[in-house]
C-alpha cells in the first residue's frame, strides 16, 4: 500500500529531525567561527549544490567492502594527509591516482584478490588538531585546521576561520572528482599501462628483488593479449573517494535524502570516517554518522578497549549489515601486537563482522632534532606486519590498509630504499600537516604488503 503524501512528508521530516540531533550533543574539533550568519549562508549554499557522489555508487562500495570483510578482497585507501586548494592540480591528482593504481596492481597480482581502490581525496580538507592555537615566538594564533577552514600562513588574517572556504572546498572537491572519473574510466587506468609505470620503480637497483614479480605480471598480461583477451576490466577501474567527516557545517548540508528510499546519504564522499579524537559514543559525530547510509570507518588508537569497540558496533551498525562498518587501527609499531588481539577476539566472539584495516602512519609520528615532523618507514612496515600477525593469531581477516601518501617524490618520511635521512628531509618537505610516503616508498610498501597477503 502506497503512503499518502502527508505520510511521506512526515516520514521525511522525521529523518531530517534525526539528522539534526547532533546539534544537541557535545561536539569536538569544530572551528571558532566568528560570523554565524556567514556560516549559515555557506551551509545553505552548499545544500543547494549538486551531490558530489551518488547513492548508487555508495551502495556499490558497501557491497565491495562486505566482500573484503569476508576475506575475499582487500581495501587500499590512500592519499594526502590534508589536501590543499593549491594542490588540486591535474598533475598532482594524476600522480596520486597513478600511485594507488600501481600499488593495487602489485597487491592484486600477489594476493590473487580483488583490491578496492579508495582515495583520501576530493574532500580531505579539514584536520583535527591537538591544540586550538599555535605559538611562534611571542605570537599566538589559531591553529591551522585545513584549507576548508583557514590558511596555513602564520598571520592573523590567514588563520581566521572563514566560512566561505567551505564553498571553495566543495568546488575543489568537484573538480578533483571530475578528473578522477576521467582518469579511471577514460583509459588512463588501463591495466597494461599501469604495469608499465611500475618498471621505473623496479629498475632501481635497491629494489632488484621485486623485478621477478614485475616480470611475472608482464608475462601474464602478454599471455592474455596473445590469446586475444580484451576485457573491459583491463581498461577502466572503480575508484572511490573518502575523507574524515569532521567539519559538521559542511557534512550536514552535503547529506541528502535519497528520493528512491527516503534514506539519508552523505554525498560529500563514498566513505567517511570518524577520527580517534571524535569517536565519543555520546558525541555529535558518532550520532550523525549513525544515521547516514554510507559505509563508515572509525579510527581506533592503542587505548581502545574491547567494550569501546562493541559499543561502537551497537551504535553504528545495529543491524550488523555487511560492509557498513570499518575499523581503522592506528596504534603504533610498538603497541599493535599487544593492543589489537583483544579487540579482534572481542568482535570475533560477537555477531558483528566489521572490516579491519590498518593505518600504520598516525601511531608512528616523531619530530627530528632539526624540527621536522616525520615517520620512520621501518616503523610503518613494522606496524603493518604486526597487524597481519595479530589477525593470523586470532583467525580473523586483515582486510586493508589506510596510508598517507603522495604521487610525488617528496622527502617527508625517513628511510626506505632511497635511505632518506634527517638531513635529506629538508630537500623536499611539502606537507602542511603530517608526513607522507612518497611515490617510491608507497610502491615499496605495496610489495611488502603483498608478501604478507601471500601468507594470510
Amino acid at each position: 500500500m502506497s503512503l499518502t503524501n502527508e505520510a511521506v512528508i512526515a516520514a521525511t521530516q522525521s529523518v531530517i529531525d534525526g539528522l539534526d540531533h547532533w546539534r544537541s550533543l557535545p561536539i569536538k574539533q569544530q572551528p571558532p567561527w566568528l560570523d554565524q550568519a556567514a556560516v549559515a549562508a555557506a551551509s545553505t549554499k552548499i545544500a543547494s549544490l549538486p551531490p558530489l557522489v551518488f547513492a548508487g555508487e555508495v551502495d556499490t562500495l558497501r557491497e565491495r567492502l562486505a566482500v573484503a570483510a569476508s576475506g575475499k578482497a582487500f581495501l587500499l585507501q590512500g592519499g594526502d594527509c590534508a589536501e590543499t586548494f593549491a594542490g588540486a592540480t591535474a598533475d598532482q591528482i594524476r600522480n596520486r591516482v597513478k600511485t594507488l593504481l600501481q600499488m593495487a596492481v602489485v597487491l592484486t597480482y600477489a594476493a590473487e584478490l580483488p583490491v578496492i581502490k579508495m582515495g583520501r581525496m576530493a574532500g580531505q580538507f579539514a584536520k583535527p588538531r591537538s591544540s586550538d592555537s599555535e605559538t611562534r615566538g611571542d605570537v599566538t594564533l589559531p591553529a591551522y585546521r585545513g584549507d576548508i577552514v583557514n590558511g596555513y600562513e602564520f598571520t592573523p588574517e590567514s588563520r581566521a576561520a572563514d566560512p566561505a572556504r567551505m564553498v571553495q572546498g566543495y568546488h575543489t572537491s568537484a573538480s578533483t572528482l571530475n578528473l578522477i572519473r576521467a582518469f579511471t574510466q577514460g583509459g588512463f587506468a588501463d591495466l597494461r599501462e599501469v604495469h608499465n609505470w611500475n618498471k621505473g620503480f623496479t629498475s632501481n637497483p635497491a629494489n632488484a628483488r621485486y623485478e621477478q614479480l614485475a616480470r611475472e605480471i608482464d608475462r601474464a598480461i602478454n599471455f592474455m593479449t596473445a590469446c586475444g583477451a580484451d576485457f573491459e576490466a583491463l581498461k577502466r577501474t572503480e575508484f572511490f573517494v573518502s575523507h574524515e567527516a569532521l567539519l559538521m557545517d559542511y557534512e550536514r548540508p552535503m547529506t541528502r535524502i535519497d528520493s528512491r528510499t527516503g534514506t539519508p546519504y552523505n554525498t560529500s564522499a563514498h566513505f567517511v570516517w570518524i577520527g580517534e579524537r571524535t569517536r565519543d559514543l555520546d558525541g555529535a559525530h558518532v550520532d550523525f554518522l549513525s544515521r547516514v547510509r554510507n559505509p563508515i570507518g572509525v579510527k581506533l588508537g592503542p587505548t581502545t578497549s574491547p567494550d569501546d569497540v562493541l559499543q561502537l558496533i551497537d551504535k553504528l551498525d545495529p543491524h550488523r549489515e555487511p560492509g557498513r562498518l570499518t575499523f581503522i587501527t592506528r596504534m603504533g609499531a610498538g603497541k599493535i601486537r599487544d593492543a589489537l588481539p583483544a579487540l579482534l577476539e572481542a568482535v570475533k566472539s560477537s555477531d558483528a563482522n566489521p572490516l579491519w584495516i590498518t593505518d600504520p602512519m598516525h601511531g608512528n609520528g616523531m619530530t627530528t632534532p632539526n624540527g621536522y615532523k616525520t615517520r620512520r618507514f621501518d616503523d610503518v612496515l613494522d606496524e603493518v606486519q604486526g597487524f597481519f600477525e595479530a589477525h593470523r593469531a586470532v583467525g580473523t581477516y586483515p582486510g586493508g590498509m589506510h596510508v598517507e601518501l603522495t604521487g610525488d617524490e617528496v622527502t617527508e618520511c625517513l628511510g626506505g630504499s632511497e635511505m632518506i635521512d634527517e638531513e635529506t628531509l629538508a630537500t623536499r618537505y611539502e606537507s602542511l600537516c603530517d608526513p607522507r610516503l612518497n611515490h617510491s616508498q608507497s610502491l615499496e610498501l605495496a610489495f611488502l604488503v603483498a608478501e604478507e597477503l601471500k601468507r594470510r
